[in-house]
């Protein structure tokens, strides 16, 4: 019986035109046709409920089984020794010591990055030497003991399930290789992310403006694209929403949001009926419709799910009118 472990990026997934949360579902399809039996994964990775995967996974088709989460009071040590730490200059040192080995370390996740240099001996060495860095910096035991607890949970939540797919923080494979004896990475010798994995990245980048962005040309790609289950039409139209916003042109906004919603089913990813709605509430807000801006407020309250920036946005346009800033 054979663990395989895939590696979790969190939020970094959205950063990756050729590892994000598409290229997540493509590997599990592939392995999949391999004869792996990858429909339902083992959810090893943090609790964020807006973490990228929470969305992609189920939209195509795939079921995330949860593993027990880790003990509440595990962040709570860790949260007193930093507190602790920081009361005393060389507390503060070790501090920045362990601060620097991060900096380090996200320095190699925020370079671009495909499924096999995920998967490579330098990126996990990578992950190996900054734990050991953290651990030198902090101590063994009191520096250490909240992530010892956690992986301990994970390694025990998964003793039971024999064979699957677990997805977890790529910085927790190393040590689930050494304490998992049936636990091993997937071979992705033959692997080549497809059309999943490229739709996810145009949305994901529309999402994330730059200064010297070709807007035209994002608005074209986002335009010509009939979307897929992971990424569909009324996401990219959203985003796409979010450029004409950023450049003032309201009517263009709203038009796009309008279809979006209207297309909005129980198909789609959970966390889209709140950022699509929030949004249009913001666009009628700042064309002046109070009226219909707060019943589209009131609309993302009412959902069973919606992400953390939505519900937030919700409940500042009740309180205040939205408006554009200089208008």
């Amino acid at each position: 019986m054979t663990l395989l472990l895939l590696p979790d990026l969190g939020d970094l997934l959205r950063l990756h035109p050729q590892y994000n949360a598409g290229t997540v579902v493509e590997l599990l399809r592939w392995l999949e046709r391999g004869g792996f039996p990858a429909r339902e994964v083992w959810w090893a990775s943090g609790p964020d409920p807006d973490h990228p995967l929470r969305d992609a996974l189920p939209a195509a088709r795939f079921t995330l089984r949860e593993l027990p989460p880790p003990p509440e009071d595990a962040e709570a040590d860790h949260a007193q020794l930093v507190s602790f730490l920081n009361q005393y200059p060389q507390g503060r040192d070790r501090l920045r010591e362990a601060g620097r080995a991060e900096q380090t370390f996200a320095a190699v996740l925020t370079a671009p990055l495909t499924v096999g240099q995920v998967l490579s001996p330098e990126v996990l060495g990578a992950a190996r030497t900054y734990h050991a860095a953290t651990r030198e910096a902090l101590g063994e035991g009191p520096g250490t003991r909240w992530r010892e607890r956690r992986l301990e949970g994970v390694v025990s939540a998964l003793a039971g399930v024999g064979e699957g797919v677990v997805l977890a923080p790529l910085d927790d494979l190393p040590d689930l290789l050494e304490r998992l004896s049936e636990a091993r990475l997937p071979d992705v010798e033959g692997f080549t992310p497809g059309e999943t994995s490229r739709l996810r990245a145009l949305a994901d980048r529309a999402w994330q403006l730059r200064e010297d962005d070709d807007l035209g040309a994002l608005l074209e790609a986002l335009d010509r694209e009939a979307g897929d289950a992971v990424t569909p039409k009324a996401e990219l139209d959203a985003a796409a929403a979010s450029i004409y916003l950023a450049v003032g042109d309201l009517g263009s906004a709203r038009a796009l949001l309008e279809r979006a919603a209207h297309a909005l089913t129980d198909e789609i990813p959970r966390s889209l009926p709140g950022l699509i709605l929030a949004r249009l509430g913001q666009v009628r807000d700042a064309q002046g419709d109070r009226e219909l801006a707060e019943r589209t407020y009131r609309a993302v309250l009412a959902l069973s799910y919606a992400p953390a920036a939505a519900r937030a946005a919700a409940e500042a346009g009740l309180r205040e009118a939205f408006r554009l800033e200089g208008v």
